[in-house]
């Protein structure tokens, strides 16, 4: 008979169709990974990248998601999982000379959040 491992509550939030490139998100995202929710806010706040709006933005989302629908603190969460994946790339052509037409790739992405409360501190 296996023994059941306690039910864990997590709060989630996605934002998708972002105009910002994976690659640029994800340097933003690995700043606030394993943060309590306050400090990654605070972390946001200072960083001048304009994926860090985005990202605050989805904080905000999933901490209100965990208080209204798991009634969990807001000061005991933290950013248990985040992650960027790639979104639709939006393909445009830039003319150059001699008729030739050099790609433009407009790259879009999705971004994700869990928060989980932090037990035991």
């Amino acid at each position: 008979m296996a023994i059941k491992e306690p039910e864990v509550l997590e709060a989630r939030a996605h934002s998708r169709h972002v105009r910002i490139a994976p690659q640029k998100a994800r340097v933003v995202v690995d700043l606030v990974r394993g943060r309590d929710l306050r400090d990654a806010e605070a972390v946001l706040r200072h960083t001048p990248k304009r994926a860090s709006e985005v990202v605050a933005k989805l904080l905000k989302s999933a901490a209100a998601n965990a208080y209204h629908n798991f009634e969990m603190d807001p000061r005991d969460l933290y950013v248990h999982a985040i992650w960027v994946d790639g979104g639709p790339t939006l393909k445009r052509i830039h003319p150059r000379s001699r008729g030739q037409a050099f790609a433009i790739l407009k790259r879009s992405c999705h971004i994700s959040v869990v928060l989980r409360e932090r037990h035991g501190s």
